[in-house]
């Protein structure tokens, strides 16, 4: 049943406290980037996004989502478990031995929803490319999503891709990247910056679109709804998501401090008191 956009708000903040419990039970992950990204995830899966459960790998006449940034697991797989792929249960394994839901996606577990292993940066915009171009052998009208960290286009396979995705007019793929201006080790800007990120992906033959509210959900939704509008045209298409790590708990706003750090017992009741909901589906 497709959902209104007041409960896809209410499910952000759910998939948010799902985000903080997973690491903290833990002690590890990555809740900064997974924060940021929720609008993004709960727009693909909640609005935007063609597909069918149960999941098949092949994902025939069904559109594909890519994550290549695999470190930002945690609200993938909230996601996909709140949408229904398997049972939201299962979150509470989370990076435990013998678990399907490892600190990066991987597929030898059969895990629904992951198509790709994702942990080393910059190799996710070449798997969808392959995909995209699948499809178009295969007569597929469906598009092909991926999503990719900012600090990630510091590698260079990322920017071989981009060239290659214009040259074969690869126009059934829509690759958003996840523009928060942090990475690891600090700001972009200071660790190695990307300059004109958007007359870049311009020159090497993109079509770009540009939202600077990237934790607003109807913003989210309306610009992957007009990048769907541009594909077909000839030219691969990309969106600068603009966001904030880990949007949504205050203390872990305005810094790369939270990229991959764990919140305690004290910091996970400061963020739930913040992320209210009046009846929260915990697992």
């Amino acid at each position: 049943m497709s959902k209104s956009i007041e409960e896809l708000k209410s499910l952000t903040t759910q998939i948010r406290r799902d985000i903080l419990r997973m690491v903290h039970a833990v002690n590890s992950g990555h809740p900064g980037g997974s924060l940021g990204c929720t609008e993004y995830f709960t727009a693909l899966y909640g609005k935007v996004m063609n597909y069918k459960l149960p999941f098949t790998m092949e994902g025939k006449n069904e559109d594909h989502f890519y994550l290549s940034n695999g470190h930002i697991s945690p609200v993938f797989y909230s996601t996909l478990a709140r949408f229904g792929f398997f049972p939201v249960e299962e979150l509470s394994t989370f990076r435990k031995l013998d678990s399907r839901l490892q600190g990066h996606p991987t597929t030898h577990e059969g895990l629904p929803g992951i198509r790709i292993a994702s942990g080393s940066l910059g190799q996710g915009l070449s798997v969808a490319l392959g995909v995209a171009q699948g499809k178009k052998l295969d007569g597929d009208q469906s598009l092909v999503y991926s999503l990719h960290g900012d600090g990630e286009l510091q590698e260079g396979q990322v920017w071989e891709a981009f060239m290659y995705a214009s040259a074969k007019k690869v126009d059934n793929i829509i690759s958003t990247i996840d523009y928060n201006g942090r990475q690891i080790d600090g700001d972009t800007d200071d660790v190695l910056s990307l300059g004109n990120l958007h007359a870049k992906l311009e020159a090497f033959g993109w079509i770009v679109l540009e939202e600077k509210n990237g934790n607003d959900l109807e913003a989210v939704i309306a610009i992957l709804e007009k990048a769907k509008t541009e594909t077909g045209k000839g030219k691969p298409v990309a969106i600068l998501l603009h966001t904030e790590m880990g949007y949504g708990v205050d203390y872990m706003m305005g810094s790369h401090a939270w990229h991959g750090k764990a919140p305690n017992d004290e910091q996970l009741d400061t963020a739930f008191k913040q992320l209210y909901l009046e009846a929260p589906a915990d697992y």
